[in-house]
Parts: structure tokens; C-alpha cells; sequence
């Protein structure tokens, strides 16, 4: 592999497998609502925040890191107020002292905080005016959690960026084919990647074990292993969910994400794990196989969008599924058909916005991922013709792209029309 495609993979790891605590669209407005307040030079007395309706349907069910178990935007943003660290990224919350939870809920409740859906065509947006002793800040973040395209104080541009995230990426997405990742994977020297994937391993295990010994959400992990047992093929879905249950739920433990979502990165990430050391591989063939997993995740998001109406994890569980498949010994062809069925058994999972459910999704995309896997070690495959599956491994994810970013956009919409007219914490089977 030649070295220049080699460096432009390895620039898209350290872009996309990067630690953050909580879901990632709170935090990004909690990011976003540190930065007004270090520009404000002190707490805003009232703060509009203007968000596009995907971030609505993220932030809306997910409890907060590190405020007592509060969930929404303006949790979001009183956290970010009151006591986030900008300078500490997608870990904002991450340093928050038992004595700031509590000025956290003080300040909740008399902040006047207002949120707005924006009119914008936009899929990610968070717009955040701040004001205090007639000073206003305004912090706008578009196109991805942490791209601060303008920073002003009473009008004032302090910082602009002159491109969105995805043409300032210091890495070419355009690049990547399954082909070329599974080339990667096996010839790549693993020192410029390892601390990465190191990271991830820790990370995303431990908050996986969380999980499973704690009480969070619906607890999907741990009925996964009440109901269906040790073997390995359900210890990597409930892992993979369990991980999911406390990180939806206020765990305060942080998690190594991919293209955007801990949801992703737990999901691309702990299904292999669990498979490597089921089969005792080495430590470098289990690196190999999560830069397989990671980057046919990364693959396929690219062309999905990012907060799309399609579930990033069925996605994720394709990667893993492929990365499974290179632990026992699969390469180009094996890889491509698990990916390929895959995604034919889980095309089309809508995305009804972050929440506890979030970690049953996780547990069907490995299951579909494995299955891909079990499929062709059998001698199994669906053909081109069969749904949107077609001819060749890249032309079936370009139909999901199109699938999740042109034939979805009107199922966003309902999607959050419905979302917003529910009413939460009650018995959904009780009139």
C-alpha cells in the first residue's frame, strides 16, 4: 500500500477514534455553552440556544454526565455554563466537583435558558447567544460537535472558520473501499495507531463492564446474559449494549467514539475484543481487526451522514462483523460478503433519537453482523437484486448512502414531529 493512502488512514483514525464522556450531542452543546461563558467572563443571566432538529432528537432522553441525573438541551447547557472545561473537548464535564452538580441544578432552575428549532437546512447546528451585563457571546458549531465556525462577543467576530468540518479533514474520505482497508490492516506498521487502539480497548471495556454490574437504563447488556448465556457470540452483544446502557444513562466514565457517536465506537470496538479473546489471538491481530471493524464503520458513515434518520449502529455492527471475520482469518472477499449481508439484514433501522433504546439497537446491528459473518462461512449470501443489495461491496454501500441521505430526509422529519409530541416517563403500554 502505498505510503500517501497509508498516512490519510491513519490521519482518519486519529480525526474520528477520540475520547468524549456522554452522548456526544449533549456534550457538544455543553462544549459549546463553556466557550460562551469563558468569552462572557462570567455565568450569562440569560442564554437562546438555537439547535436543528436532529439535535433536539439527540439530546432529548440522554442523561447528562455529572448533574444528578438531569437530561435535555438546557441541562446540557447549564452544565456547559456552570462548569465546563472548553479546552477539555469532547471530556467538557469531565472534571465537574460533587459541589458543581449541585450549582449546576441551582442554576438550572433560574437561568432562563430558551430553545429554538432552527429554519436552517442544516443537519447539525447548535447557535448559542449568552448574556450578562449587556455583553452578549454567541457560539455557533455546525457540521460536527467540536467545529466552532464563529465566536463573537456584542457583535464582534472573534474567531471564524472558514470551512465546515468535512472539507477542513486533514484526512480524504473518498479513499476509502473495503479493498483498500483490508489492505491496510495488513500492512500497516501499528505504531502511529497503536496508543489509538489502546485507548479504545480501555476505554470502551471498561465502561462496557460498567454495564453490566451497574444499573442503567433498561439494562439490555445484562438481560442479554441473564436470558441467553456465556457464549461468545452474546457476550459480544451484550457488551456492546451494556457499554450503551451506562453511557445513555449518566455514567461518568468516558468512551473512545467513531464518526461522532460513543454508540459507534462501542459498537465497531467490543464485539471484536470479545471475539479476540475468545480465540486467544494475539495482541497485534486483534489491533488489525479493529482497524478492519473501525474504518468499514467509518466507511459506511461517510456516505450516511452524520444524525441522519438511518442508525449509525447498524453501520457499526457491519464494522464489527467484518472485524470478527478477519479474527478468523478472513480477508478482501470473506469481509466483503459479511458486510454486504450485513447490511441487507439491517437496511433501513430507523434512528428515533439517542436514548436508553439505543443499546437494544446495538445488540440487533452485531447480531446482524455476526449473521453476515455466519452467512458466507456457510456458503450463504444474498445476491445483487435482493432489496438494495447489488453487484460489489462498494455499490451496495452506495445505495445505503442514498437510502440514509436522500430516501430518509422525510422520515427524519416525522420522526421528530413524533418525538416531540410524546410525553416521557410513563408505562408506554399504559393508557
Amino acid at each position: 500500500m502505498d505510503k500517501a493512502l497509508t498516512e490519510n488512514y491513519i490521519a482518519l483514525l486519529r480525526e474520528e477514534l477520540i475520547p468524549a464522556m456522554g452522548c456526544t450531542e449533549p456534550i457538544a452543546l455543553a462544549y459549546g455553552a463553556a466557550i460562551a461563558r469563558q468569552v462572557l467572563g462570567q455565568l450569562p443571566r440569560r442564554t437562546r440556544v438555537v439547535v436543528s432538529g436532529n439535535i433536539i432528537k439527540n439530546v432529548k432522553s440522554v442523561i447528562v454526565p455529572h448533574t444528578g441525573g438531569m437530561r435535555g438541551i438546557e441541562a446540557a447547557v447549564a452544565a456547559g455554563l456552570v462548569a465546563g472545561a472548553a479546552e477539555d473537548g469532547l471530556e467538557v464535564l469531565s472534571r465537574i466537583s460533587e459541589e458543581q452538580v449541585e450549582a449546576i441544578g441551582a442554576y438550572y432552575e433560574e437561568a432562563g435558558i430558551t430553545v429554538e428549532q432552527s429554519s436552517s437546512d442544516r443537519v447539525f447546528e447548535i447557535d448559542l447567544t449568552a448574556e450578562a451585563e449587556g455583553h452578549a457571546v454567541r457560539v455557533w458549531i455546525t457540521d460536527h460537535h467540536t467545529h466552532v465556525a464563529r465566536v463573537s462577543r456584542d457583535g464582534e467576530t472573534l474567531y471564524q472558520g472558514d470551512l465546515p468540518c468535512s472539507e477542513a479533514s486533514a484526512a480524504d474520505r473518498s479513499q476509502l473501499s473495503v479493498e483498500r482497508i483490508v489492505e491496510f490492516a495488513e500492512t500497516a506498521d501499528l505504531e502511529p495507531v497503536k496508543e489509538l487502539l489502546d485507548r479504545q480497548i480501555e476505554y470502551n471495556t471498561a465502561i462496557a463492564k460498567e454495564g453490566l454490574t451497574g444499573k442503567y437504563g433498561a439494562g439490555i447488556g445484562r438481560v442479554l446474559m441473564l436470558s441467553y448465556g456465556d457464549n461468545v457470540s452474546n457476550r459480544a452483544k451484550a457488551w456492546a449494549a451494556a457499554g450503551s446502557d451506562a453511557r445513555m444513562n449518566g455514567c461518568e466514565l468516558p468512551v473512545v467514539i467513531n464518526s461522532g457517536s460513543g454508540n459507534q465506537g462501542l459498537t465497531a470496538s467490543l464485539p471484536v475484543i470479545v471475539y479476540a479473546r475468545e480465540l486467544g489471538v494475539s495482541r497485534e491481530t486483534l489491533y488489525r481487526a479493529l482497524l478492519v471493524s473501525n474504518l468499514v464503520t467509518i466507511h459506511l458513515k461517510t456516505g450516511i451522514g452524520c444524525l441522519s434518520a438511518y442508525c449509525g449502529a447498524t453501520s457499526a455492527g457491519c464494522g464489527a462483523g467484518a472485524g470478527v471475520t478477519y479474527l478468523y482469518g478472513g480477508r478482501f472477499e470473506e469481509i466483503a460478503h459479511t458486510v454486504v449481508n450485513a447490511v441487507a439484514i439491517n437496511s433501513g433501522v430507523v434512528c428515533d433519537g439517542a436514548k436508553a433504546s439505543c443499546a437494544a439497537k446495538i445488540a440487533s446491528a452485531v447480531e446482524a453482523g455476526l449473521l453476515g459473518m455466519q452467512m458466507y462461512m456457510h456458503g450463504r449470501q444474498f445476491l445483487g437484486g435482493d432489496g438494495i443489495v447489488t453487484k460489489g461491496v462498494e455499490a451496495t454501500i452506495r445505495n445505503v448512502s442514498e437510502l440514509a441521505r436522500e430516501g430518509m430526509r422525510e422520515t427524519d422529519r416525522e420522526i421528530l414531529r413524533i418525538m416531540l409530541e410524546c410525553s416521557g416517563g410513563t408505562d408506554a403500554c399504559s393508557d
